[in-house]
């Protein structure tokens, strides 16, 4: 009987969501041609990305199995779920998902077409109870064109007189097409009128569903299978438009699994062929370093070489929707720099060139790098973190010290690294986030990373012939480096009476204020918590950051200090697990699940990061202590899903299975975090080189065995600093040209000193000091030439400490 097409009912569907953020596995061809990346969990398919790898296509496909008396399964819920890679270090998959009653078994295989942009899922479906007459499978296709869910339109069309089922939004279209021919198939609002309502409610779909156009849209189709054909190919090209979607889907049908597999098997199989061999099987019985690098070439650009996201998953998915546009599939100039180490670590610095070549091509005019930006360098959110500012120079020196930018190319960097070190001298120390992406001020890590980075600019300017540039560099970097423990380190406070220590390092001490002596002396705001709960003393809040003073080669790993430190760290951030111990990124962190596990909603409570694992390994290994340092790797590794990809948080708590939520494992935050895949690979390296991969020598020379100290205090209108310890010059460092108008009588007797600009476009006056008693105070203001202008506000600073 013909049915009469019409437009689904239930427009434009439930507010969209993605879902879950637990991968248990990602991949893509390493093939120009193929365009397509691909993310499993619970057995099935989710987020699909094309032509980008910032451009998420689908939000999940998976099968519905329909039988006798209103049976009604879905693989993703109702099945138990395993997966394995084809081989080590190549991402294509087998997934094995057995009903919970004992009714089938679905065998998959799943990898990218090499050939052309189109996604290969070879299903094979068993039944296990009964016969396979007695059961319907269909195809539940949820497409989010692009980053989103609304505004997507979902018909069933044919392409050359054959079915398929196509969708369309933003530009970009896709096309779902299977070896065995389709049955019926519908199209419908998510929440209404699509397939999983019409099967769980009616027990089949209705064919007169067509088309559901301008909504939150699914696409379902049953596959032909018979007692006979137990094995179908499903194939879902993409394109600019339904007949290119179309004509990718059926070339790839046709081309068939086989040679598809052996293109893409090759292809990985070369690449890591070409790496460092650090194979460790972890606990868990997957190779743990292919796993890594695996994951660090699958997030990389295609069309855009050196590019690499995040993460292929957004945090929380099933909780967000259209109003989370990037979730964690957008480019962090910090975890891009940390991406490109592993690769360096791994053996690949072509790869670390290109990235590097990447950064340089989306740096900012004013020498910055955006908090974190789409492929094209579009930014993303307006955030400031001076890290991210700081890194790409120690990636530079990185390269030049392993011997992998020879002088004509690191000249050829040179712009971009004038550009930086500028941006970095003339607006650091403060940051206006910390690497968490919270809270402004004078964080350890932050500060370690700017002062290693200038230290690292200045080398590579010296062998460019630019030698009064780089002696600026230093000199700024010195008069950071003594004052660390000025911003940072805090003695006799509840903490170190609790944990029988002199003092610490606190996780970020506020930009300077009238209010406080110095800034640890003011107070936190603490993101992500409860309206009224938000504020704690700097001094207060301790993080695991510390340890950067040792990693990037500014304190020794011994330092009386550090030590202290580490032993507040412990008594307050420190969790032990089944896995080993882990830590959370400071106390008092909002960022995670609540206690009743559900889901983080811009409030909620912190949970440990394997990530900090491997950097309090490589502490320990800094320390000498190589055995903690293997340990630790073991706890990192044992953080891992089944799979062997790393999460950015585990469960901190007892298991609550109805949230997925289990003891040790991996939480609803993102998974993999490339970040971590990174640190876990520099630490193989280390490891197996007995010293901190990528610690700077700069600041070990310098101050850990130089002992340098720096004859200046500088005086800034970001840094507006209120003492100067005796014997100290006073440089005042201004945005334009201008007089510097001072006493030290309070205007009994005036001096005027000029501003020179140096090399970096800043203005420049130092002033005599010395001779000067305790307790004299310097007052002065300033005279802009430029425009005619006085400043109008007397500033001052007193000699001692």
């Amino acid at each position: 009987m013909a049915v009469t097409p019409t437009v689904a009912q239930g427009a434009p569907g439930i507010p969209a969501r993605w879902t879950s953020s637990a991968k248990s596995g990602v991949g893509t061809s390493l093939s120009p041609a193929g365009q397509v990346w691909f993310t499993i969990s619970h057995g099935i398919l989710n987020e699909i990305y094309y032509p980008r790898v910032d451009s998420a296509c689908t939000r999940d496909l998976g099968l519905i199995v329909t039988g006798p008396d209103g049976y009604f399964s879905e693989e993703k819920r109702d099945a138990t779920h395993s997966i394995e890679p084809f081989e080590d270090g190549v991402p294509a998959y087998r997934l094995v998902n057995t009903a919970t009653d004992g009714a089938y078994r679905i065998d998959k295989r799943v990898l990218a077409d090499p050939a052309r942009p189109a996604l290969l899922q070879e299903i094979t479906f068993t039944p296990l109870k009964g016969a396979a007459g007695d059961y319907r499978v269909y195809a539940l296709l949820a497409p989010h064109l692009v980053n989103a869910g609304m505004g997507n339109t979902a018909w069933i069309g044919d392409h050359k007189g054959k079915p398929m089922l196509f969708a369309s939004g933003r530009g970009t279209c896709l096309a779902l097409a299977s070896s065995l021919p389709w049955r019926t198939c519908s199209a419908g609002y998510v929440g209404f009128s699509d397939g999983w309502q019409q099967l769980h409610q009616a027990g089949q779909l209705d064919p007169a569903c067509q088309r559901a156009e301008d909504g939150n849209v699914a696409l379902t189709g049953e596959i032909g299978f018979s007692a006979t054909k137990t094995k179908a190919l499903l194939a879902l090209g993409f394109g600019a438009t339904p007949d290119e979607a179309a004509e990718n889907a059926a070339a790839s049908l046709k081309r068939g699994f086989g040679p598809a597999e052996k293109s893409y098997v090759q292809k990985w199989r070369e690449w890591q062929a070409g790496l460092l061999q650090l194979d460790r099987q972890a606990a868990s019985g997957v190779n743990s370093y292919r796993v890594s690098t695996a994951v660090l070439a699958t997030h990389r650009s295609i069309a855009v070489p050196g590019a690499a996201v995040a993460s292929l998953s957004i945090p929380w998915g099933f909780n967000k929707g259209d109003d989370d546009l990037g979730g964690y599939h957008l480019v962090w100039p910090r975890d891009l720099v940390e991406t490109a180490g592993g690769f360096l670590a791994a053996g690949d610095p072509a790869t670390a060139v290109k990235i590097l070549s990447y950064l340089r091509s989306i740096q900012q005019p004013d020498g910055h790098w955006p908090q974190n930006l789409w492929l094209d360098g579009t930014p993303y959110w307006p955030g400031l973190q001076m890290d991210e500012c700081a890194f790409p120079l120690l990636l530079a020196d990185a390269l030049r010290r392993e011997g992998h930018l020879p002088h004509a190319q690191l000249l050829a960097f040179l712009p971009m690294m004038e550009s930086a070190a500028s941006y970095v001298a003339r607006n650091g120390p403060v940051t206006g986030e910390d690497r968490w992406e919270e809270d402004a001020g004078y964080s350890p890590f932050t500060l370690a990373v700017e002062i290693a980075a200038l230290l690292a600019a200045a080398d590579m300017l010296d062998i460019c012939g630019k030698a009064e540039s780089a002696n600026y560099l230093r000199e700024t970097a010195d008069v950071w480096n003594d004052q660390i423990e000025r911003w940072t380190y805090v003695t006799a406070t509840a903490a170190c009476e609790e944990a029988g220590v002199n003092g610490y390092y606190v996780r970020i001490a506020p930009p300077d204020s009238a209010d406080a002596a110095s800034p640890k002396d003011g107070y936190v705001p603490i993101k992500n918590r409860p309206p009224g709960d938000t504020d704690r003393p700097a001094e207060a809040i301790v993080s695991p950051d510390a340890l950067a003073l040792v990693r990037f080669g500014l304190r020794a790993a011994d330092d009386p200090r550090m030590v202290d430190t580490v032993k507040v760290i412990d008594a307050q951030l420190r969790r032990d697990l089944p896995q080993g111990p882990l830590w959370y990124r400071y106390n008092g962190d909002g960022y995670g699940e609540h206690e009743d596990g559900a889901p983080f909603d811009g409030t909620g409570q912190g949970r440990p990061w394997p990530l900090l694992a491997g950097e309090r390994a490589h502490y320990e290994l800094a320390a000498g202590r190589k055995a903690e340092a293997a340990r630790l790797l073991a706890a990192l590794e044992g953080s891992a899903g089944p799979s062997g990809l790393l999460p950015e948080q585990v469960w901190d708590q007892p298991d609550m299975p109805e949230r997925e939520l289990l003891y040790g494992g991996p939480s609803g935050s993102a998974m993999p975090l490339v970040w971590a895949h990174s640190e876990h690979i520099k630490l193989l390296r280390s490891l197996r080189d007995g010293a901190v991969f990528d610690m700077p020598r700069q600041g070990v020379k310098r101050y850990v065995e130089g002992k340098t100290t720096s004859p200046l205090r500088l005086w800034r209108f970001n840094s507006k600093i209120r003492t100067l310890p005796a014997g100290k010059a006073l440089r005042v460092e201004l945005p334009a040209r201008a007089t510097v108008h001072w006493s030290t009588d309070t205007w009994a007797t005036a001096h005027d000193s000029e501003t020179k600009e140096n090399a970096f476009g800043i203005h420049l006056a130092d002033l005599p000091m010395a001779g000067l008693a305790e307790g004299t105070t310097l007052t002065f203001t300033f005279f802009w030439p430029d425009t005619g202008d006085w400043e109008n506000v007397d500033f001052s600073v007193t000699i001692g400490d």
